[in-house]
């Protein structure tokens, strides 16, 4: 059997959540619970063939419950920031639980991330894990009754392919992504992987951390990783204005191939270990954060403490608060239409 199913956790109202542990022919494994569809383990090997888990976690599902900022999990229904919690749409506003500053982020007080999801497994060569969720309409003020399904599939290749699809009966918005925090060495810091972004531009923000509206070129900026720069070379130029304003990086940026193909997005290529991760996806954006707001005061998997840059996320998406910018990708989903989005992560040595 390349699946395995285990008790992982009760939650306060007695439920019951699993842990379900993939496996490939080439050895790679993966963690995953159906509570907020969360990504738990992940271990991938190195140059010499030794496997390594290069996710942040929890052992279990009383960690996630004391809180953590999302690690490994769904989000929805709409990842990333909308400003001020609100938006129109077919001349009606809606309101949202404001739990970000002044702003929404990541689908709410109980968004995809807290719920327990329905698991189909397909066990083989190639296993993999169906979760569905029915977000009733009026769900953490978003309207309609949204069927969400991702697919989570370990690949032979050492591909960690996810492949989302969702329908609606009502008009809404819907923004869906996975929110892992990795580190290909499992060091304290991330800061000498070398990462490229196949971006030519990104989000600009304000001090709420809301895109202004504008694309900005990356080029000249400490933004600017279409060639191979190491996360730390440039993160602290607090004398750029967007640097300062997200303590780091923590913006959306814009895939410069713009059709709807699934195509190279990002690499990370982590020299002491070899490790290297290509990100591909069908999105036209991905948020770049690099944990600058981790503290030190989460203690994960085998007790391993989680400190300030101790990892990054490359959150495949659409736009932040597109549902407030006109100009933006469209994020509504009406009935009649299915949204499909996949997002693929493959993992080689050098």
């Amino acid at each position: 059997m390349s699946i395995e199913k285990n008790f992982f956790g009760k939650l306060p109202d007695g439920q019951e959540t699993s842990l379900f542990t993939l496996k490939n022919t080439a050895g790679m494994e993966a963690k995953i619970t159906d509570f907020g569809g969360i990504l738990v383990a992940l271990s991938v090997p190195d140059r010499n063939g030794k496997l390594a888990d290069i996710v942040h976690g929890c052992d279990s599902l009383e960690g996630y419950l004391k809180g953590v900022p999302y690690f490994g999990a769904i989000i929805g229904r709409y990842g990333n920031r909308i400003a001020k919690g609100s938006f129109e749409l077919d001349g009606e506003k809606y309101t949202l639980a404001i739990n970000n500053g002044v702003n929404a982020l990541h689908g709410g007080l109980k968004g995809f991330d807290k719920k327990v999801w329905d698991v189909v497994v397909t066990d083989g060569e190639e296993p993999s894990l169906k979760l569905t969720y029915l977000s009733v309409d009026g769900e953490e003020g978003y309207p309609g009754n949204l069927t969400t399904v991702v697919v989570y599939t370990l690949q032979k290749d050492n591909t960690f392919r996810i492949d989302y699809k969702a329908t609606t009966d009502k008009a809404t918005v819907l923004n869906i992504t996975n929110h892992s925090y990795f580190n290909l060495n499992g060091a304290t810091d991330v800061l000498e992987h070398e990462v490229i972004l196949y971006a030519d531009n990104f989000l600009p923000v304000d001090e709420t951390v809301i895109p202004t509206g504008e694309l900005k070129s990356v080029a000249g900026t400490p933004f600017d990783f279409t060639k191979r720069q190491q996360i730390g070379e440039r993160i602290n130029e607090i004398t750029d204005e967007q640097i300062r304003l997200g303590s780091g990086y923590d913006h959306c940026f814009v895939l410069t191939d713009t059709s709807s193909n699934l195509r190279l997005a990002a690499e990370v290529f982590e020299p002491q270990t070899g490790r290297c991760m290509e990100v591909f996806t069908t999105e036209p954006g991905m948020q770049f954060y690099t944990a600058n707001h981790l503290k030190g005061d989460i203690v994960g998997k085998n007790g391993a403490i989680y400190g300030r840059r101790s990892a990054f996320c490359v959150e495949t998406q659409h736009f932040p608060d597109s549902p407030n910018k006109p100009n933006f990708p469209s994020t509504v989903l009406r009935p009649n239409e299915v949204f499909e989005s996949t997002t693929a992560y493959k993992f080689s040595v050098k």
